[in-house]
């Protein structure tokens, strides 16, 4: 019988490598694997014309997506995390030393939606008391998915033309929140600093606390496909879980990786954040994780209302049958 055929957006990661080259297959479907997208072009395809069977979206857009009707479906494959402290700049001469000082200013940010920026908001209001509707925040593009901001949500876009970071290098705004490294920074502008200079060190205190390392991104299907071969959501975490267990083995090797330190890189992440951190399945550590994105969804205005995991996630649990990534 013919293998269904489903294109897949995503990333060109280490995790997928395995499923790129062909080398772990996913029963029963023949994968298009197309990772020559950067994040922005690939939310947007998918957001607003929905060109892919199987791909890697922003988690925001996703809950917004499902808040409207979209007819998608996530499995729990989560192929971007990244910790977000170290991605919130200063001025140097702004004056901001905490993130209290964040307060009545005007923010910078790319644009409202990113989860990097869901995220670190959510963080500066739960964990240092700085209400995101108390700030301004300056984008320099439309968003992914169109959305009404609420009516004490200040947002006002950069001028035409004018960087984020070279508005923060120049003072015209004191701060930014950034899903990447400014361009000024990597350059070593000196009149960019971060608001948390041992962000490292922030970052291992906030796991240790909340046993949360942020989820950036969820895997979605057409929900037409999840209909129509049930089989398919199960089939495809069991891939991509065989495939990140055979990426933990090649980097470990410190003959893959071109960094004379990376096995204690390696040790460390252990020690602190275990065997496995980019788990995947409904853990408890990951349902502790989606649901506080999507809290964070709804006190930032993006969704109406919050939704159990089990009515956005396929039900892809093996239970006591075993799983690729323990059998290999």
């Amino acid at each position: 019988m013919a293998k269904l055929k489903l294109t897949v957006a995503c990333g060109d990661y280490e995790i997928v490598r395995a499923l790129t080259d062909g080398s772990v297959e996913c029963d029963g479907i023949e994968l298009v694997m197309l990772t020559g997208m950067g994040s922005r072009e690939r939310h947007w395809r998918m957001a607003r014309k929905t060109e892919f069977d199987v791909c890697e979206i922003n988690i925001g857009g996703f809950l917004m997506g499902r808040d409207r009707g979209e007819p998608l479906t996530a499995i729990p494959v989560f192929l971007h995390r990244r910790f977000r402290h170290g991605f919130a700049f200063v001025n140097v001469n702004s004056g901001i030393r905490t993130p209290k000082d964040l307060i009545g200013k005007r923010i910078g940010g790319t644009n409202f939606q990113p989860a990097s920026n869901i995220w670190m908001r959510g963080i500066l209001e739960e964990h240092y008391g700085v209400p995101h509707r108390q700030c301004t925040w300056v984008v320099e593009r439309e968003e992914d998915v169109e959305f009404t901001p609420a009516k004490d949500l200040r947002i006002e876009m950069a001028p035409p033309g004018k960087r984020l970071d070279v508005m923060l290098a120049e003072g015209e705004i004191p701060a930014m929140l950034s899903p990447d490294i400014p361009r000024l920074f990597l350059e070593g502008d000196k009149r960019i600093v971060r608001l948390f200079p041992n962000y490292k060190d922030m970052e291992i205190a906030y796991f240790r606390e909340t046993g949360i390392f942020p989820i950036m991104h969820v895997t979605v299907v057409r929900q037409e496909i999840v209909d129509k071969y049930p089989w398919v959501a199960t089939n495809l975490v069991k891939a991509f879980d065989e495939a990140k267990a055979i990426a933990y083995r090649r980097v470990a090797n410190p003959r893959v990786v071109p960094l004379a330190w990376i096995r204690t890189a390696w040790e460390e992440q252990q020690e602190v954040l275990g065997d496995d951190p980019w788990a995947y399945g409904l853990t408890d550590a990951n349902r502790k994780t989606l649901e506080t994105v999507q809290r964070y969804c709804h006190q930032q205005g993006l969704i109406s209302r919050t939704t159990p995991l089990e009515e956005l996630f396929a039900d892809t649990d093996l239970g006591d049958a075993g799983g690729g990534a323990e059998n290999i």
